[in-house]
């Protein structure tokens, strides 16, 4: 089983858009049981608030179901359980490396690295625009999604 922690600023926006994308590009896969898929913030902003409504609402209009989730903080329990640790942009990945001081293991990739074009995912809190969020998460979901499929095969 592969572990996938997806994470933004919030816990909110982007890393539970991936975790819901994610889960179902491995459930139309027939995969979904090869997967462990949680979602965190690196900040305590948001903690204890559901998915936001702008999230619920893309990932309906696309068919994507949308699990019930409350944002919480990343912890070092998640570093050592999650083979995977996927920021939306380097923002996350720096205040991740603060948090766990360090990535010893190579576990923290920016989802945007597993496409052809890597880069940060906007965060739609203050661009507004979920749709442009929803495509690049799509797209990093699939890389990633492909990225492990290869590894399986290797």
């Amino acid at each position: 089983m592969i572990k996938i922690l997806f994470v933004c600023h919030g816990n909110i926006c982007r890393s539970t858009m991936a975790q819901a994308v994610f889960s179902e590009l491995a459930r139309r896969a027939g995969m979904e049981h090869q997967f462990e898929i949680d979602s965190a913030a690196t900040s305590t902003e948001a903690e204890g608030w559901p998915v936001h409504r702008g999230t619920r609402q893309v990932l309906a209009a696309h068919g994507v179901p949308c699990m019930e989730h409350t944002a919480r903080q990343m912890t070092m329990a998640d570093y050592r359980h999650f083979d995977i640790i996927a920021g939306m942009d380097r923002n996350n990945m720096r205040n991740m490396l603060r948090l766990l001081g360090g990535d010893p293991d190579q576990k923290l990739h920016l989802l945007l690295d597993f496409t052809h074009r890597p880069g940060d995912i906007a965060d739609p809190w203050y661009t507004g625009d979920f749709e442009t969020t929803f495509r690049d998460v799509w797209e990093g979901c699939e890389g990633l999604l492909a990225a492990c499929r290869q590894e399986d095969r290797a």
